[in-house]
């Protein structure tokens, strides 16, 4: 590594590009008192302190309260620790203040950077609406505000919270409408209570909860939100945790909780949006998943192309129980089932399972790609293969698979976007974001024309392609422009 006085190894890297790098995913760490200055003046007096008490709160962990043994009694997760650089001073100050951020990207290799919240990450979970809606709030004009003579290098997202779709279009009115942000960062999931097992336990209410992922069986009608998303050319992107959810609830180890935890959450709001049909009815509409690499996001587009094939409508219905031929299954299991067999007929239909002999079920309950409207096996490609992008950080080597098109079906290339999560423990170093990026061409995982389409072409395109605008006034506006004019011709041909 070079000293504070050479060339970083990125700065090296980017001055031998002919191409912008864009960093989709880094982070700023939200300098407290500020942010609860805002806090205070959007909710009024109480909030902080309200905000401080909820469970849910950054500033104390729960966890850190209790003794083991009050852990494992109430099988307390045990939270994120020690996420931030502090014997690295530089780069933690960095990461709280736009404007060294700014005078030291050229350090990292960076051209751009979309920036994503630290703490507020979870402020569109909080439970308590009041409180929710004021901290969302808060940081979206704290962010929109230090972040705004900066704006050529630097674009903070804001965050959208998504219990209701009112409050979530209000909140795009106001970050989007109001305060010009260009970028969002919406919840993959909202916690509900399960009414009637609430209503017989109260005391664990809490406890008894679903992941609503808004596209499948929700209680709301999310189709205004993204509507409103297109008329605002903002596409919603997805950085949620799941750490806490299904089997990542260790009370001791941290690290067993956190492997997989965002691919986790994406995966299943990704899943919902496709199902739901949202890709069909907004086909314009770009969605973004942050960090968690894009090893799910190609065992996804397989997997939904191979249920495709054995659970579409035709294919369902070769399998109805009604078809079942009892008097050759009777005769069969007589002539080679012996002796074991032969007192078990007729069967007593207490004595069979539905798993194996079939569930009743209704007409229109039987595709169950009905709202996506698949026909045919490239309907899936065309629905999931533009719409989506991934986040994948500089270091993941599985990022190679999204341009390696004998592995994923039809040939397609997935939508690898880069992230450099600086900011937060994965990047140790802020000046090794882009060096740390090219060691994936340096190691063979992916080419120098991959890498462009990784750090630069497919950014633009996320962005860009809901919103034209979204480069201009930027460092690499005239760059983006041309990966748009270029991705134009390519339709055009295609066509």
């Amino acid at each position: 590594m070079s000293g504070r006085n050479g060339l970083s190894r990125s700065a090296k890297i980017r001055a031998r590009l002919s191409h912008p790098v864009i960093d989709c995913d880094g982070h700023c760490a939200e300098f407290e008192p500020v942010l609860l200055d805002y806090l205070r003046e959007i909710g009024g007096p109480g909030i902080v302190e309200r905000y401080k008490s909820l469970p849910e709160n950054p500033f104390s962990y729960r966890w850190h309260k209790l003794t083991p043994a009050e852990r494992r009694a109430e099988r307390v997760p045990r939270p994120n620790w020690w996420g931030h650089p502090t014997s690295n001073t530089l780069d933690r100050a960095t990461s709280s203040l736009p404007k060294l951020m700014y005078e030291r990207i050229g350090e990292m290799g960076l051209d751009f950077c979309v920036l994503y919240p630290s703490i507020n990450l979870n402020s569109s979970h909080i439970g308590d609406a009041e409180v929710r809606r004021a901290a969302c709030r808060a940081f979206n004009l704290y962010q929109s505000e230090v972040f705004r003579e900066f704006a050529d290098r630097l674009t903070p997202v804001a965050v959208i919270p998504m219990h209701t779709p009112e409050e979530a279009i209000e909140e795009l009115d106001y970050a989007v409408g109001t305060l010009h942000m260009k970028a969002i960062v919406m919840p993959a999931y909202v916690r509900r209570p399960i009414p009637a097992l609430a209503a017989k336990a109260p005391e664990v209410a809490n406890h008894l909860q679903w992941l609503d992922t808004y596209c499948l069986d929700s209680d709301y009608d999310y189709d205004p939100v993204w509507r409103r998303c297109a008329e605002l050319r903002v596409a919603p992107t997805f950085h949620s945790r799941g750490t806490g959810l299904g089997t990542r609830v260790s009370i001791s180890n941290f690290t067993y909780n956190h492997i997989g935890h965002f691919a986790y959450s994406a995966e299943g709001i990704c899943k919902a949006i496709f199902l739901g049909g949202v890709t069909r009815r907004f086909p314009g509409l770009h969605f973004a998943f942050q960090e968690g690499g894009v090893g799910w996001a190609r065992s996804l587009y397989g997997d939904l192309v191979s249920h495709w094939k054995t659970r579409n409508p035709a294919a369902v219905a070769s399998r109805n129980p009604a078809l079942l031929d009892h008097e050759m299954f009777r005769d069969l299991a007589l002539r080679y089932g012996g002796k074991r067999y032969a007192d078990k007929f007729p069967i007593k239909p207490g004595d069979v399972s539905m798993v194996m002999w079939g569930t009743p079920e209704r007409d229109e309950d039987l595709d169950e790609f009905a709202r996506c409207g698949i026909e045919r096996d490239e309907d899936i490609r065309d629905l999931f293969v533009n719409n989506f992008f991934f986040g994948c950080e500089g270091d993941d080597p599985l990022t190679g698979l999204a341009f390696r098109r004998k592995l994923n079906p039809f040939g397609a290339r997935l939508n690898a976007i880069y992230g450099s999560d600086l900011g937060h423990f994965d990047l140790p170093d802020m000046r090794d974001a882009a060096y740390e990026a090219w060691e994936l061409v340096e190691n063979g995982v992916i080419d120098e024309a991959e890498f462009r389409e990784f750090v630069f072409a497919n950014p633009v395109r996320l962005h860009a392609g809901m919103n034209p605008d979204f480069f201009s006034g930027t460092a690499v506006e005239r760059e983006a422009a041309a990966v748009m004019a270029e991705t134009s011709a390519a339709a055009s041909a295609a066509r």
